[in-house]
């Protein structure tokens, strides 16, 4: 219910045609100015990390717009989800798709994905997506590695608009995989209605047949507050996989006080053990067991180094496929090439790794003939592989998107 076009073009050119000089980073979690935009981008850009925020002022955010869409080399694409194209590129394969779609974005779309009437609006909503390179300086602000800095001011996807037109057309459409995105777009809000929204979202979600899996893709949130609550009580329980990456794996932790909740970043590659653990604790703490009635039984875990693939041991098959083509998805889609080309590629992950920092570690040593490795614990089972990173990525936006999308097409999710 996450769709939008997608307007992708340097981010250092963009802020320069603003005419804003380059100075010193600082994180803001909305951003209410040109001046928090540039000290946002100079922040994220500086770590390399990936972020998203909402940016509050409509004139301000169109004139951006405006500016950014007319830049020579701007690229405009429609996300929606970019999980759905993904998917479409599969001639096997029918997607509907529901979400806020404006005429820009309905000529974007391939021709297998379905798009309800009652979802078409008259104008696009817009997201601006600020690359920047490794390696890449802007004043005193150098980039560590390649990533992108992701800002809207985007009404209808805050506010679900189309959750409940897409489960009212799930009937007909009969799915075998519903795949959700968008919840972090609700953090533009304000905090009653996001919480109003929420609980229609959750009633919304409760009406699907519990015979059809349901994916929930996160992106980056900033509320620990939101967070929690979707951790908790609401829609965690009702859907079946998740799809995350780091910065939304340790934001997840520090929201609900899980395992390694004081570390406040990541320093390079994530640690495996570190993240194996926090993964761990979702599906033990939030997960589906004999006494929990929740439906969550997998996590499909990115990151650029490495992926992991865990599962509730007797919901799902085929793990070793799914977590291998996930990662070849990372590989292919930030080269743009149709195969892995092994010249634009190098391996960042770790050759060797405990599988825990606070269990009973086993070290594993990886092995190049059989690149995806397993482990167990506690009727949970893991799935390694790494990744193939691109060294120089002609794509980073909806990388996440493509490995999760890559990675449910060869699940299985057996019948329950």
């Amino acid at each position: 219910v996450n769709a939008c076009v997608d307007v992708v073009l340097s981010g250092v050119k963009l802020l320069e045609a603003l005419g804003l000089e380059p100075g010193d980073g600082r994180n803001h979690v909305v951003l209410n100015s040109r001046q928090d935009l540039k000290e946002a981008f100079a922040h994220f850009m500086e770590k390399g990390a990936a972020a998203e925020r909402f940016f509050s002022d409509a004139e301000s955010f169109h004139h951006i717009a405006r500016t950014a869409s007319e830049y020579p080399g701007a690229q405009a694409r429609g996300n929606a989800a970019l999980i759905g194209q993904k998917l479409a590129t599969n001639p096997d394969l029918k997607i509907l798709l529901c979400g806020p779609v404006g005429p820009k974005l309905h000529e974007l779309l391939d021709d297998n994905v379905v798009v309800p009437p009652e979802s078409m609006q008259e104008r696009d909503e817009f997201h601006l997506i600020l690359e920047y390179q490794a390696g890449e300086e802007w004043g005193k602000v150098r980039a560590p590695t390649a990533n992108r800095f992701i800002f809207s001011h985007d009404q209808s996807n805050g506010a679900l608009n189309m959750l409940e037109v897409f489960v009212s057309t799930l009937d007909d459409f009969q799915p075998d995989l519903v795949v959700l995105s968008g919840l972090h777009m609700m953090e533009g809000q304000s905090k009653e209605m996001r919480q109003r929204r929420l609980m229609e979202a959750v009633a919304s979600i409760s009406d699907i047949p519990t015979d059809i899996p349901i994916h929930l893709e996160l992106a980056s949130m900033t509320d620990q507050d939101f967070m929690s609550n979707i951790i908790h009580q609401q829609v965690f329980p009702l859907v079946n996989s998740i799809g995350l990456n780091e910065q939304e794996l340790l934001f997840l932790t520090q929201s609900a006080s899980g395992p390694h909740a004081s570390l406040t970043s990541w320093s390079g590659v994530p640690d495996v053990g570190v993240v194996s653990d926090i993964l761990f604790w979702i599906l033990k703490e939030h997960g589906k067991t004999a006494e929990r009635a929740s439906d969550l039984t997998r996590i499909h875990f990115h990151t650029l180094a490495y992926h992991i693939l865990v599962t509730v041991d007797g919901y799902w098959g085929n793990q070793v496929a799914a977590v291998a083509a996930g990662a070849r998805a990372a590989g292919t889609q930030a080269c743009a090439t149709e195969t892995i080309d092994t010249s634009k590629v190098f391996l960042k992950a770790p050759l060797e790794f405990v599988t825990s920092q606070t269990g009973a570690p086993a070290k594993i040593s990886l092995n190049p003939d059989e690149p995806v490795v397993h482990w167990h614990r506690e009727g949970i089972s893991f799935h390694f592989t790494p990744v193939l990173v691109c060294k120089d990525p002609v794509r980073t936006v909806g990388l996440g998107d493509a490995i999760s999308a890559e990675g449910l097409l060869y699940s299985e999710a057996y019948p329950q």
